[in-house]
Formats: C-alpha cells, sequence, structure tokens
C-alpha cells in the first residue's frame, strides 16, 4: 500500500511532489485508468493518480494533432478528437485506459499496416527522478522520444503527451461466425486483406468470431440502440457473466458451456465512427495475458494453444483473442522490429489460471514471444533482454532519467532489472 496518495493537476505539481519525495528518499508511481493485470504501478511510496491531470492542451488541425496531459482517458479523448474532425489511425477494444498508461504498455489494436498507440506520440512531457521536467519530441530530442514512448513508468512520470492522428473516418464493421480450422489455414491472407482483422475463438469450439473492419467513405448506419444493448450488454456481458459464474460454481458443466458461448456469437454488419466500431463495454472481470509473435508463426500457435485444452486441470471460460500490427523501433514495444500476431488469453476471475497461463507461455517462448507489457506473464529481465534487440538503450535511458531509482518498484526490478 502507498503511504501516501496525491492528485496533482499540473505538470509543475508533479515536478514538486517527486522531487520532494526524492530528497526524502521515497519513491514514486503514477497510476492511470488501472487497467494494467500487473504491479507496474504498485508503491509502497508516494501513488500520483493522474485523474486531474485530464485536461485538453492544444488542438492543431492543421498538423491533425493533439496534446493533452497524461491522466486523460481514451474514450474522452474519442470524443475530443470527433468534435475537432479527428480520430486516432488504431485503436484496441477498451477505452478506460489513461493515455499514459496506454503508451506506457503498448497497448495496441490491430491491423498489419498499424502499430500500437505509442506509435502515434510525437511530442512528450515528463518529470524524471530528480523533479526536473524533460520535454522530448520528433524535431527535439527524437531519440529519447523514440525510447520514452513505452516506458512502463520507469522513465519518469508523464504529465502531456503529443499525438499525430488522422482525418476522422468511419468503419465498415464485419462480424462472422466461421470455422476455426479454415480460418487458420488462410490466416496470412485473411489478416492481409482487410485493415483491421481479429477473431474470438472459446476454448472447446470448433467456430469462431471473426471480426474485419475496413475504412469506408459510408454514412454512418449504426446499430439501433435496442441492437447494440441486446449483443454488447445483454449478449456480451450480463449473459456470458452468468454463464461463466455457473461455470466457476460447476466446472464439469464446461464443455457445455464453450458450446453455448460459441453459439450464442452473433453476425452483424454495420458502419459506424472509428473509436465506436473499435471501442466496447467490457463489465465481466477476468485475468488475462498477452503475447506477440512474428506473425508467420501465429496460425501454427494458435493451433499448439488449441492442444493445450486436452489435459489442462481446469476448465477455460474465456474466449481467446488473436490479433496482428505492425512492426515498428520503439526499444521495449513488444512490436519492435517485427509485424506480429497477437495471442491473448484469459480466465473468469476467481478461477485457477496459473498452470494454463504458463502452459501458454511454454509456447509463445518457442516463438521468442515478448508479453504484454500491461498484462500477466511470468518472464523476468534475464528471459526478455535477449528478445529486445535495442534493450541496452532502454537501460541508458534509464539511468539517465532515473539514476536513484525513484520510479523503481518489485515488478520493474523483475522486468528491467535492479537500479
Amino acid at each position: 500500500m502507498p503511504a501516501d496518495q496525491r492528485y496533482p493537476v499540473s505538470t509543475e505539481d508533479v515536478a514538486s511532489i517527486v522531487a520532494s519525495a526524492f530528497a526524502f528518499g521515497q519513491r514514486v508511481k503514477a497510476i492511470g485508468g488501472g487497467h494494467s493485470f500487473t504491479a507496474v504501478a504498485a508503491t509502497d511510496g508516494v501513488q500520483l493518480s493522474l485523474d486531474q491531470l485530464a485536461r485538453v492542451v492544444d488542438v492543431d488541425a492543421v498538423h491533425q494533432r493533439i496534446t493533452v496531459q497524461a491522466g486523460m482517458r481514451l474514450h474522452r479523448l474519442n470524443d475530443v478528437l470527433a468534435d475537432a474532425g479527428l480520430a486516432m489511425p488504431n485503436l484496441g477494444d477498451i477505452d478506460r485506459q489513461s493515455i499514459a498508461g496506454a503508451i506506457a504498455t503498448a497497448t495496441h489494436g490491430t491491423g498489419l499496416a498499424l502499430g500500437n498507440l505509442a506509435t502515434t506520440v510525437v511530442g512528450m512531457e515528463l518529470v524524471d527522478g530528480h523533479g526536473h521536467v524533460v520535454r522530448c519530441s520528433i524535431d527535439d530530442d527524437p531519440e529519447l522520444l523514440r525510447v520514452a514512448r513505452v516506458g512502463l513508468g520507469a522513465l519518469g512520470i508523464v504529465t502531456e503527451v503529443t499525438l499525430q492522428c488522422v482525418p476522422a473516418f468511419n468503419l465498415h464493421v464485419a462480424e462472422t461466425v466461421e470455422m476455426l480450422d479454415d480460418v487458420l489455414d488462410d490466416l496470412p491472407a485473411q489478416s492481409a486483406a482487410v485493415d483491421h482483422f481479429e477473431l474470438y475463438w472459446m476454448p472447446g469450439s470448433r467456430r469462431c468470431q471473426v471480426k474485419r473492419n475496413r475504412r469506408t467513405d459510408e454514412r454512418a448506419a449504426s446499430q439501433s440502440r435496442w441492437g447494440y444493448v441486446r449483443d454488447k450488454w445483454v449478449g456480451e456481458n450480463l449473459a456470458f457473466g452468468a454463464v461463466c459464474r455457473v461455470g466457476r460454481r460447476f466446472p464439469r458443466l464446461a464443455p457445455r458451456i464453450a458450446r453455448i458461448v460459441a453459439s450464442a456469437a452473433t453476425e452483424r454488419e454495420l458502419v459506424d465512427r472509428s473509436d465506436r466500431a473499435f471501442c466496447s463495454p467490457r463489465m465481466v472481470r477476468f485475468v488475462e495475458m498477452e503475447y506477440g509473435i512474428p506473425v508467420e508463426h501465429l496460425a501454427d500457435a494458435v493451433r499448439r494453444v488449441r492442444e493445450l485444452f486436452r489435459n489442462l486441470p481446469t476448465p477455460v471460460l474465456f474466449p481467446i483473442e488473436v490479433r496482428v500490427s505492425a512492426a515498428d523501433d520503439i526499444p521495449l514495444s513488444t512490436a519492435f522490429g517485427r509485424p506480429s500476431g497477437w495471442i491473448a488469453v484469459h480466465q473468469y476471475q476467481g478461477m485457477p489460471f496459473e498452470e494454463y497461463f504458463a502452459a501458454v507461455e511454454r509456447i509463445m517462448d518457442d516463438y521468442d514471444g515478448r508479453p504484454h507489457w500491461g498484462k500477466l506473464h511470468f518472464q523476468r529481465a534475464a528471459t526478455l533482454a535477449p528478445r529486445y534487440p535495442r534493450w541496452d538503450d532502454f537501460a541508458a535511458a534509464r539511468a539517465r532519467l532515473d539514476p536513484d531509482g525513484t520510479f523503481a518498484n518489485p515488478y520493474l526490478e523483475r522486468v528491467l532489472g535492479a537500479r
């Protein structure tokens, strides 16, 4: 538990708090939306909430950029951008995170031509381990910006970010139910054929739900309010949550539950504003692990994960999510240097997950897998460093910005090494 909790409203507040903590030998961590499954933001020192650091600083319509304070949540950012005729080029399926937390952990959506959210950052302001304000951009200290885009909170407290956006766009959404083997047999072509491709597969089922989103000039023709409530709130949340509770209480019913969940998957087609098409409400609680691997191994890895379910002692009550993304040049980005395929595994809250996740991780290790920084995994610095060719670039930035370990905690010491 933190010894103190603070709620800064400005960069100056953050700098003052960090400088004071450093002077007294305290550690400091910032927390955003609280959507990380790891202890990346845990501290026994001073915890900073970014909730009140959430103001729009500037909208540059000419250059299609926006500067916001670091605590702004993605759903509010999306509305601000829409009002300005802009949009994020890509998003994941949850929009409750703070922008700082999303970029720090390399949060991503899906699309072979599109990088994670951190790749949109063209400027950043942060407070270093001594309480000094540091600024970097593509024009001023671009090397630091390249490293700091995915910082895990280890380099400083991010206070502002400038994002490169795109003109607002709509997405044509097509959701279908197909045989998993058919999709896997043609996965490279299928994932390359549309702007955004993903699939959800319920362990124990032969079918999967495939989501194909393509950018369009068509006018929005979104789902009716009742249809949205039926599919997204009743189907994907209330009913699914009830089914999961039954499975947790009566594990022997898991095979039947898998068939129920798979059969409940619906097909739909619509056109909507991009962020509304990307993001969905997620009310059922779970734990998650996600790995990025070279995209050419994605189908093979999914098949190997499928084989695990023959021998797992505990049933799995959540679907597996499969996505793709572009390569980038950010040293600690999970997609550094390679187009990536993503496999996310989940388990319903209160159900054992450790053996399942560990078995999946062993498969991902065979493909030089890199775990999503905001989700559960069992790796350590010694196993992670060889998987990141520019690991030393990040270590040098960490030594420069936090030489005394003001932002260290046990999780960062485990995955990055001790300060």
